[in-house]
């Protein structure tokens, strides 16, 4: 008989009170992999959405079904030929597969070895395992599509959340101007994150209060959030001419075909959290922590999350 763990999980898409605790089969470190025993699990959006079904035609799932992308924990076993890393390493990483079945919310996983990078070791275990998806999000946002440089200028459009908390710092890590777009009691937040301009968009037109900012214009929007913001601002023009758009919420946006835009939806990258990880142990990145929640809390660590107002990061600690 296997080995057997701890497990949130789904026996059939559909309501987030649905969400089971209990036991089920223990990974296996395979070829080329490591197996980790989990300490921390962040909460994302997207884990709502893979509970719900609402990927289920992008990417297939497998039930019993473990949601959860994000992971932080120590290596405790290595399969062959994996020889990066090595029993009681501190690792971390963002663990899409091609199937969703065995997610994060769990006590173990099995990666391929190529996903991992060490973790940061100047921040906790829950604010490492809350980096990896708005991480590296942000990162292949902003630097990879982006070219985001020093003196240039970031809009971020839903700048509290997740994403743009990494978003925000990243930037100001390379010399970038930012102005990060949320409701006033996110200010002092964003603020505090490096966020040169703070706008709130309950009580201005967005693009109106960007063009007031930053007269000459952004050279960069990345679009985090749902709402008006993101048509208020196309239809003052803040975008310089030869500037980009990333978003994570909208893959078809209504703008002219002469923009340069791109529908961003993060790719597992190592040496990009090894970057981050850097980052951070140098005090330039750093992860609040908003709520942390137990395995069989689960569903409402996802029911939290789904309504897309938090701050900085929900973590699930197994």
């Amino acid at each position: 008989m296997s080995e057997q763990m701890n497990a949130a999980y789904l026996e059939d898409y559909g309501d987030l009170n649905n969400i089971k605790t209990g036991k089920l089969d223990k990974p296996e470190a395979g070829e080329g992999e490591v197996l980790v025993r989990i300490k921390a699990a962040g909460v994302n959006p997207v884990d709502a959405a893979v509970a719900k079904g609402m990927l289920k035609d992008a990417i297939p799932g497998e039930f019993p079904l473990i949601p959860g992308w994000d992971v932080a924990g120590v290596v405790e076993k290595t399969g062959h030929a994996a020889r990066r890393f090595q029993a009681g390493d501190e690792v971390y990483a963002y663990a899409r597969r091609p199937l969703i079945k065995h997610g994060t919310f769990a006590e173990y996983i099995s990666l391929p070895e190529a996903y991992l990078a060490e973790r940061p070791t100047n921040i906790s275990m829950e604010e490492a395992g809350g980096i990896p998806l708005v991480g590296l999000t942000a990162y292949q946002s902003i630097f990879d599509f982006g070219e985001l440089k020093k003196d240039q200028t970031l809009l971020i459009l839903g700048a509290s959340g997740g994403v743009g908390t990494l978003a925000i710092q990243l930037a100001k890590s390379v010399g970038a101007n930012v102005i990060g777009v949320a409701s006033e009691a996110n200010h002092d937040y964003m603020k505090d994150l490096g966020a040169d301009v703070t706008i709130d968009y309950n009580d201005h037109h967005v693009g109106e209060a960007v063009k007031k900012a930053q007269p000459e214009g952004v050279d960069l929007i990345f679009h985090c959030s749902r709402g008006d913001s993101f048509a208020q601002v196309m239809e003052t023009g803040v975008l310089k001419d030869g500037g980009k758009i990333a978003s994570i919420t909208k893959s078809k946006p209504d703008i002219s075909d002469d923009i340069e835009f791109k529908y961003v939806f993060v790719e597992p990258n190592s040496e990009q959290l090894e970057h981050i990880a850097a980052l951070a142990d140098n005090g330039k990145i750093r992860v609040p922590i908003s709520k942390t929640y137990t395995l069989e809390e689960t569903g409402q660590a996802l029911q939290e999350i789904e309504k897309l107002h938090t701050r900085g990061k929900l973590i699930i600690t197994p």
